[in-house]
């Protein structure tokens, strides 16, 4: 496959269940391209029969009934998954290792003869270590609020062993060696602040549905705050 062949095809996998129009600029910087060269990478999608719909300076949209053909994984893309899937199945809970290890499967299932023995060849691990540190609360919880922006109440206790209650609206979790991360909007600190998992005592999550706002959203985290250098509360 060429390299262009290889973008058009990410670019639609990128396209893929996004419920919002993505602008050019937007999909240019993914790809590592120009706007100019995207605009004639959308166009001739659109001219092979992909269902695009949108225009220059607004932004793309695909539609979500559209499938692509079956994929075809190169080695190191194998590697890759079976790494990363490892890696869940290791430092993540029971849920979010068997979803891991149900992936997997299906992956298998999609390939042909070739792929299963290059698969079975991969010499990649992630196996468990006595370094991971446990926590007390629900790792994928989280992870469903996050995805469905539900605010959380937690209590926390900090590096100086001061605790406090605060509502949180989750947006993404974030692993550091052995050590993971809930990034969110404070409530009671009205800031982005970081809180580690194994120093959460307990975690409800509320009914309460939040929205993305500008200045609170994830975007605006990783723009104003080097991500490297926020890692305590």
């Amino acid at each position: 496959m060429s390299r262009r062949s290889d973008r058009l095809f990410r670019i639609v996998n990128f396209l893929q269940g996004r419920r919002r129009a993505v602008t050019a600029a937007r999909i240019a910087v993914e790809f590592g391209v120009t706007p100019r060269t995207i605009y004639r990478d959308i166009q001739d999608l659109m001219l092979s029969g992909v269902p695009i719909s949108g225009e220059a300076g607004v932004g793309y949209v695909l539609d979500r009934s559209f499938t692509l053909p079956p994929v075809q994984f190169d080695a190191e893309e194998l590697e890759c998954l079976v790494l990363g899937l490892s890696m869940a199945c290791s430092w993540t809970d029971e849920t979010t290792a068997a979803t891991a290890r149900q992936t997997m499967g299906k992956i298998k299932a999609l390939l042909g003869t070739r792929q299963r023995e290059a698969l079975q060849g991969v010499a990649l691990f992630a196996p468990h270590s006595a370094q991971k540190i446990p926590w007390r609360v629900d790792f994928s919880a989280i992870r469903r609020a996050i995805r469905v922006r539900q605010t959380v109440q937690i209590e926390y206790v900090d590096e100086s062993g001061a605790h406090s209650v605060r509502t949180v609206r989750p947006l993404a979790l974030a692993f550091f060696g052995s050590v993971w991360l809930m990034l969110g909007w404070c409530e009671l600190r009205a800031g982005f602040r970081n809180f580690r998992l194994d120093r959460l005592r307990a975690l409800t999550v509320l009914s309460e549905h939040f929205r993305d706002e500008p200045g609170k959203r994830l975007h605006d985290y990783l723009k104003s705050i080097p991500f490297q250098d926020n890692l305590r509360d």
